[in-house]
């Protein structure tokens, strides 16, 4: 018997993931569809086996069931490793036999919302892959069979590989902050395997997030950390947000190193023993990141914002090292090339034991620069990526400066530089800029209103 056709909200088929507000635009009618399409392109490439994993939201349950029970409608045998951080789930697929993934998340988005990240054999599943979802439930072109499922308990072998590269020194004091979400069990096996002295705060998956939002991008999300830091007199905090592949810090004086700052950090240690390797990071990256790789020896790539299109390209590059300013970072070196901020946590801590000098010195030997924050103001979905083509356009032949057109546009200049690309989730454009000065950072700032401007583009005062 034949499965119908399906039409999903439109708006839930994003670049990177699938992800909708439930009850809304995202059901466990979706869900199911959405796990028999995937499903259906994993058999007819020959595959039989899929992993699936879920969150701690409230919704994750019913929408787990839904998408085993549409993979199972494909002919496909499921092995369910339940509630887990998302990189759980991608170290599933990556070490165990697996045709694909897919993990059931909302990510750092509020509660009530939910999705899917999802992986096809080892690599990422997004762009175009995504919107073959729809094509196919939208014509009813599912593969039928009857598939299986299994239940399988990883999350001891999970923890033990975060250990594996631990290398040990002096003893920390380090609190976590779990913000209620997938992170929580995994953190406190964590703190009590490892040495030194450990806080863990809100460790208890709870969906409704009580205590604050799930997102270490938001410096309001760690201010509890931050104080409980300056309460232990600890080396670091560390945040996780809802699925655990971002991860935020607080250094011993308090401040948040962001992104670009902790892979400045990091290369420290990857370049020394891979001296010459390329190190990627995003558009939104500082300049200061991508001069302190060149000063350590290393190759600096700037390139797309989306943790998919930074491991597909890590992948094609051979990086061992890349990160995004949006807290995803990636090892290749010793890991898998998946963003896990758990693993991303555990070199931090492995680097600074090691060390002979605190994290926050690490933080003081980066050039200070004045920045906007990242701006983010609404453009209608179907001029967005037209009104940056045409601020690209206009910049030709204009002299003084350099423009990167990688994703969006990065214009550089004696000042400093400014970025201005269209969001591929949101119908906003996303600027920033920074600069070595106040005085630099407002020129820039009204070069980039006065382009905004040119055509046609309302700006809000930022």
């Amino acid at each position: 018997m034949s499965t119908p056709a399906y039409i999903f909200d439109p708006t839930i088929l994003r670049e990177y993931d699938v992800r909708g507000v439930i009850g809304k635009t995202l059901s466990a009618a979706d869900a199911r569809a959405l796990g028999h399409a995937f499903g259906s392109i994993v058999a007819r490439a020959g595959g039989k086996r899929v992993w699936v994993g879920r969150d701690g939201r409230l919704s994750s349950p019913e929408m787990a069931s839904a998408v085993a029970a549409g993979l199972q409608a494909a002919g496909i045998d499921v092995i369910d490793v339940g509630g887990c951080p998302t990189p759980m789930l991608y170290y599933a697929v990556y070490n165990q036999d697996a045709d694909g993934g897919i993990m059931i998340t909302g990510s750092h988005n509020p509660p009530d919302y939910n999705g899917f990240k999802m992986m096809l054999g080892k690599r990422p599943f997004f762009g175009a892959d995504i919107q073959r979802l729809g094509e196919i439930a939208g014509a009813g072109d599912f593969v039928e069979g009857s598939g299986g499922c299994t239940t399988v308990d990883l999350f001891q072998d999970y923890v033990d590989r975060l250990m594996k590269d631990y290398l040990p020194g002096r003893p920390l004091k380090v609190v976590w902050d779990c913000g209620n979400g997938a992170t929580g069990p995994a953190t406190e096996a964590l703190a009590k395997a490892l040495p030194g002295e450990h806080q863990v705060l809100f460790p208890e998956v709870d969906g409704t997030f009580p205590n604050h939002h799930p997102d270490p991008t938001l410096p309001e999300t760690l201010e509890t950390l931050r104080q409980a830091v300056a309460d232990m007199g600890a080396d670091m905090g560390i945040g996780f947000d809802g699925d655990g592949d971002r991860i935020g810090v607080i250094d011993n004086k308090g401040r948040v190193l962001w992104g670009d700052q902790l892979v400045a950090v990091y290369a420290t240690e990857v370049l020394a023993e891979h001296p010459g390797a390329t190190v990627i990071a995003d558009v939104k990256a500082s300049r200061v990141l991508f001069d302190r790789i060149a000063t350590l020896g290393g190759t600096p790539l700037m390139w797309r914002t989306g943790h998919s299109l930074i491991k597909t390209k890590m992948a094609e590059t051979g990086a061992p090292l890349a990160g995004e300013m949006s807290g995803h970072l990636f090892f290749k070196d010793k890991y898998f090339g998946f963003d896990d901020a758990l693993y991303a946590a555990i070199r931090l801590m492995s680097l600074i034991a090691r060390a002979d000098r605190p994290l926050s010195d690490f933080r003081d030997e980066l050039p200070e620069t004045v920045s906007t924050p990242e701006i983010r103001f609404p453009c209608p979905e179907e001029r967005k990526f037209s009104a940056v083509e045409e601020v690209k356009a206009n910049l030709d032949g204009v002299s003084g400066i350099d423009v990167n057109a990688v994703d969006g546009v990065r214009v550089t200049s004696a000042d400093g530089w400014w970025l201005l690309r269209a969001s591929n989730t949101q119908d906003v454009l996303v600027a920033r800029a920074e600069a070595n000065d106040q005085a630099a950072l407002d020129r820039l700032k009204a070069l980039l209103r006065g382009a905004l401007e040119k055509v046609g583009v309302a700006v809000p005062e930022f």
